[in-house]
C-alpha cells in the first residue's frame, strides 16, 4: 500500500518522526490508529477540541454539589452513549478501553498497573479537583448501572486513582 502526500506535509512528518524518535512507518501508524480510534468519531458524537486552560476554568467556576449534579444529569449518559457509538457496544472492556483511550487522546500521564484481578489507574490530568469529581461521579454511575460493579477512587487537584475488580 503507497499514499501520495503533498511534500509540504511529508516533511512535516519526517520531522515530526526524528523528534520523537521513531521512524516514518511507526509515526503513520499512530496517526492512523488516533484517527480510527477516536478522530473520526469525533464529530458524530459531538465532541468538540477545547483547550486545558478553559476546561480547568469552567469546573474551577462550579460548586462540588454543581459538579455532581452535572455528571449526574448530563455526563453519566452522554459518556455511557459515547462510548458505546465508538466501540460498538457497552461492557466493561469496551468501556474501559474506551476510557484509556480518551485519556490519551487528552494527553494525560497515566500509570497502569494489575493485580490478581483488581485493575488500578493513575491519571494525573492538572484540571483541579471538581473535574476529578466529575469523573468519579460518571464512573460509579456507569460501573454501578452498566457493569453491577464498584469502583473506588481517590481524587485529588491533578490526580485522580481508580481501581476495580473485573
Amino acid at each position: 500500500m503507497s499514499f501520495r502526500l503533498d511534500r509540504e506535509i511529508l516533511d512535516k512528518l519526517r520531522s515530526e518522526s526524528e523528534l520523537q524518535g521513531v521512524s516514518l512507518n511507526v509515526l503513520a501508524n499512530k496517526i492512523f490508529s488516533r484517527y480510527v480510534d477516536w478522530g473520526m468519531f469525533e464529530p458524530k458524537v459531538g465532541m468538540v477540541p477545547i483547550a486545558k486552560p478553559i476546561v480547568t476554568a469552567l469546573f474551577q467556576k462550579l460548586s462540588e454539589q454543581e459538579t455532581i449534579e452535572l455528571a449526574t444529569q448530563i455526563g453519566h449518559s452522554i459518556v455511557s452513549d459515547i462510548a458505546t457509538f465508538m466501540k460498538g457496544s457497552m461492557d466493561i472492556d469496551s468501556f474501559v478501553s474506551w476510557f484509556v483511550t480518551r485519556m490519551k487522546i487528552s494527553d494525560f500521564e497515566m500509570n497502569y498497573s494489575i493485580k490478581d484481578s483488581r485493575h488500578s489507574y493513575i491519571i494525573k490530568h492538572d484540571l483541579g479537583y471538581n473535574w476529578s469529581l466529575y469523573h468519579k461521579t460518571v464512573l460509579e454511575l456507569i460501573f454501578n448501572d452498566a457493569f453491577e460493579k464498584k469502583i473506588d477512587f481517590n481524587i485529588k487537584d491533578r490526580m485522580m486513582e481508580l481501581s476495580f475488580e473485573k
